[in-house]
């Protein structure tokens, strides 16, 4: 039982308004994460102008001690510009210990991908869409076969790309900001 208390209150105290960032805080940290975007990969930047729509969690907190907790805000961008504010939730348990901070991106590829989400109240990747985690291949392009899907996240850090992470479980929610 107390892992389970130890959990909520990481996500509670991450998501309680006194940690909560403005809009134009979380504005310039978008700003900051589509150019570190482009910086790890020219054809992640690539596809993200492509986009229909782009969500970016610059800051997502995963923290755990047997159980964990991660919780992130970011911004909806449709043709460069917001649309509206998010957070990004999920609560695990298993073999953890430690603290990491990390930046998400996830890519709306067509109009009823982005639609979908847009009309959710309370969108959970893997139940309300798959998102195809983006992997770098050889002169790092990305698999052919993930550049077509309809949703593709990013995962990374200031130290790149990470992978064998996955969005799966993560409950993605608006912000009235």
């Amino acid at each position: 039982m107390k892992p389970v208390f130890a959990a909520v209150c990481v996500i509670a105290l991450a998501a309680s308004p006194v940690w909560a960032d403005s809009k134009v805080e979380i504005d310039a940290k978008v700003q900051e994460a589509r150019a570190e975007l482009a910086k790890h990969t020219r054809a992640g930047a690539e596809l993200a102008s492509k986009a229909k729509g782009v969500l970016i969690f610059p800051r997502v907190i995963k923290a755990g001690f047997g159980v964990g907790g991660e919780y992130g805000e970011g911004a909806l961008q449709v043709g460069g510009k917001t649309v509206g504010y998010y957070n990004i939730a999920a609560a695990s348990i298993g073999l953890q210990l430690g603290a990491q901070a990390r930046t998400e991106v996830i890519l709306f590829m067509t109009a009823d991908a982005l639609r979908k989400f847009q009309g959710s109240d309370g969108w959970k990747a893997g139940v309300d869409g798959s998102v195809a985690l983006a992997t770098l291949g050889a002169g790092g392009t990305i698999d052919t076969d993930t550049a077509r899907k309809p949703i593709i996240g990013f995962i990374f850090s200031n130290k790149g790309l990470m992978y064998n992470l996955t969005f799966e479980g993560s409950k993605i929610t608006k912000l009235d900001k």
